[in-house]
Order: structure tokens, then C-alpha cells, then sequence
């Protein structure tokens, strides 16, 4: 099977994604979360015409000039409105957010009015219709489209929401992705390791990775190098309703390599295999049914990648978010040799000179290296038959963080 473009291979993994069905949430679990359908207002917000500030209601012929004498006549505190009618040289004490009084077309503000006792008060500085006063429906009226489909519940729209009268809402589920390592070799952190076993990292790395847009990851272990351990794991991984499946290692060309036989087995319909790029290489992907399987290499640093460039983008479309990939245009901050035939992605460290990013590679490239990874900050994508290039020279950058 000839190796697939980079490109091609994230097209055919994203073709027919789309976001999943809706469900109802309450609004503290909705953060972060995106609108299945649009959300429309059940209220009118201000349900009527509200003090903006503390002073005093009154009519503004009243007090179109000052000084002027004005008779306190009640009180209307938030949440308990005047019940009378404000009536020619009258005010009603009034406070932030309580009903404008019957007859009242102005609120003087407290630091404009001085009390002459005996519920007389002098109005300072003359004050004009409506000021200080919001208006029935100045931020939205019932029945108004307040937030469209797609967009994110940040803590503003989660607070408009609420203030539309809506104890829940209406989200896309969050993707489910079910992670399966294999490997005789492997062991979970905190083990008490043999001579020839290592521990399993990679399954926390592509976890974080699809928390990172919004999914679920299930970690179901590590399964021994059978295909009736593997197969146990992917039949567990569909009967919880995983929407992806992600397994680390196994999907080589080698005699221990049983990913691609236990998935062909259980149903599943090839998609790609092999991707022209490093790290990541023996990249599978395929169909099981509904459910979408990614088979990313054992090397750690290539399971990252991979996870970085196929798997985000996937979670992100069937979570209904909005991804791209962060690319910037910098310079190489030392030389680079010729680029064979697979599109490659170096670690690097960028940072910005005179308003510029430079990229300098790691002298080391080996995909089993993750501290390497951890330090690096960037990706130069160094494109197929790529000549050598030159510290100085143009590059491109996929920003990690």
C-alpha cells in the first residue's frame, strides 16, 4: 500500500464527520460546551423600565432646571416596586434595578439632591427625560435569537442564557474516545518494571489530547500481545458507545503488529494505512460501523504527533468546535539537511527576535524521545523533497503551545 499524503489522509479521516446529536444539560455542566440549536430568549430583559442607578424617580419637567424642590412621597427598593403614581413636583427614593414608578420619566442621582427634612429634597443639577433609567428590553425581548448554533458557552453566554430565563441547554455530546495500548512489554506507571518492560505513557499523552477539545477518553489498558486480549478491549470499547477508537501500537507491518487483523476482524473497513510523514508513519485509520478507529504508532513521540494532526481535528468536528491547526510563518535558527519523501515534522524550540519567529531544531530527532517533545514549543513542517535549507531561511511552524 503506497504511503498517503498528509493531506489526503486528513481528508479522507474527516470526510463525513459531523457534529453529534444534542442533549440537555444543566448550565453549571455546560461550560465549554457547543449549542446544538440556537438559543432564544423566553423573557425580556429588562422586563420593564429600570433605575440604572440610586436617586430618585421624578418626572423631568420637574427638574428640567435646578435648584428645585421635589417631595418624597415613597420608596422603591430592587425587587419591591413604588405602588403609587409620581405626580407633579414628587419623587419616589428609588435604588439600582427597581421598577421605574408610574408617572416617573427621570431618576436624579443621589449625589445631585440634597435633603432639606421633612421629606422635602432640592434637586441640584437639572436632569433630562430618561436618563438613568433602562428601558423595557434594552438588552433583549422574547422570542429573540440570542445565540446562534455552534458557538461556545463561554461564561458571558453562559450568563445570557441564564438571564433568558433557561435552567438548561441544549449542547452537542462530547465525543467518547476509548484508548487501548498493546504491548507484552508494557506496564502502567507506578509498576515494579522487568528487565525487558517499559512503562505505557502514551495513553495519558493522547488522553489530555482529546480532553483538549472537548472529548471524553476512556482509558480501557493495556491488552497483551493476543488478538483475543485486543479484540476483548475493542468489543468492550464499542459496547460503551466510544465514538473513537484509538489504539497505541500494534498497527506496524511486524509479526507482533495485530491491531489492523483484530479491527478487519470485528468489522471494521480500512480507510488508510502507512502516511507519508515522520514521526508517524504506520498511521491506520478505518471505519467500525459509526464508530471511527485511529491506530497510532507505539513510538511516543509519533502517537503525539499523529494525535496532534488527525485525532484533534476529528474530536473537534464531531464535538462541533471550530480547530485549525496553529502554522506561522518563521525563520530556521541553525541549518537543516534535504527532506526525503515524507512530509516531516521537527521538534523545535521557537521564539520571537525583532518581531519574528525563529525555529531552531533539536539536534536529535528520535521519535522514542519525550522529554525532547516536552521542551519543544513548535513543529517545523518541512514539506516531501524538501532542498536543505540554511539557518536564516524561510520555514513554517505548527505551534504546540
Amino acid at each position: 500500500m503506497a504511503l498517503v499524503p498528509v493531506a489526503e489522509a486528513l481528508d479522507r479521516l474527516l470526510e463525513g464527520a459531523a457534529p453529534l446529536a444534542g442533549e440537555s444539560v444543566p448550565l453549571f455542566e455546560a461550560v465549554d460546551r457547543v449549542l446544538a440549536e440556537p438559543v432564544v430568549a423566553l423573557r425580556t430583559q429588562p422586563p420593564f423600565n429600570a433605575s440604572a442607578m440610586d436617586g430618585y424617580a421624578t418626572r423631568a419637567a420637574d427638574v428640567a432646571s435646578a435648584p428645585s424642590r421635589l417631595s418624597v412621597i415613597g420608596m422603591a427598593p430592587a425587587g419591591r416596586g413604588f405602588d403609587g403614581t409620581v405626580g407633579k413636583a414628587q419623587a419616589v427614593r428609588i435604588f439600582t434595578g427597581a421598577p421605574l414608578p408610574e408617572g416617573a420619566d427621570t431618576i436624579v442621582i443621589q449625589e445631585n439632591v440634597r435633603d432639606l427634612g421633612g421629606g422635602d429634597i432640592e434637586v441640584t443639577e437639572p436632569t433630562a427625560q430618561w436618563r438613568n433609567i433602562r428601558r423595557i428590553g434594552l438588552d433583549f425581548s422574547t422570542g429573540d435569537v440570542l445565540l446562534g448554533k455552534g458557538r461556545m458557552l463561554d461564561p458571558a453566554a453562559l450568563s445570557l442564557v441564564a438571564s433568558a430565563n433557561h435552567p438548561r441547554v441544549s449542547v452537542v455530546k462530547r465525543p467518547l474516545v476509548a484508548i487501548i495500548a498493546t504491548g507484552d512489554e508494557l506496564l502502567p506507571p507506578g509498576s515494579d518494571l522487568g528487565p525487558d518492560q517499559i512503562i505505557s505513557s502514551n495513553s495519558y499523552g493522547v488522553a489530555a489530547t482529546a480532553q483538549s477539545v472537548g472529548a471524553r477518553a476512556l482509558d480501557l489498558g493495556i491488552a497483551a500481545d493476543r488478538k483475543e486480549a485486543i479484540a476483548e478491549l475493542v468489543q468492550k470499547a464499542v459496547a460503551v458507545g466510544a465514538d473513537v477508537i484509538v489504539t497505541l501500537g500494534g498497527a506496524s507491518v511486524g509479526d507482533h503488529d495485530l491491531i489492523h487483523d483484530v479491527l478487519t476482524g470485528e468489522g471494521m473497513t480500512l480507510g488508510f494505512w502507512k502516511i507519508a510523514m515522520r514521526p508517524g508513519k504506520p498511521l491506520m485509520f478505518g471505519r467500525l460501523g459509526d464508530i471511527r478507529c485511529i491506530g497510532l504508532p507505539g513510538n511516543p513521540v509519533a502517537s503525539l504527533v499523529c494525535s496532534q494532526l488527525f485525532l484533534k481535528p476529528l474530536l473537534a468536528r464531531l464535538g462541533g468546535r471550530n480547530h485549525r491547526q496553529d502554522i506561522r510563518p518563521a525563520r530556521l535558527g541553525a541549518a537543516m539537511p534535504a527532506n526525503d519523501l515524507r512530509q516531516d515534522y521537527v521538534r523545535a524550540v521557537v521564539r520571537e527576535d525583532d518581531g519574528a519567529l525563529v525555529a531552531t531544531p533539536f539536534g536529535i530527532q528520535d521519535s522514542s524521545m519525550l522529554r525532547m517533545l516536552a521542551d519543544a514549543n513548535g513543529l517545523i513542517v518541512r514539506a516531501p523533497f524538501a532542498p536543505a535549507a540554511a539557518a536564516g531561511e524561510a520555514c513554517s511552524v505548527l505551534m504546540l503551545r
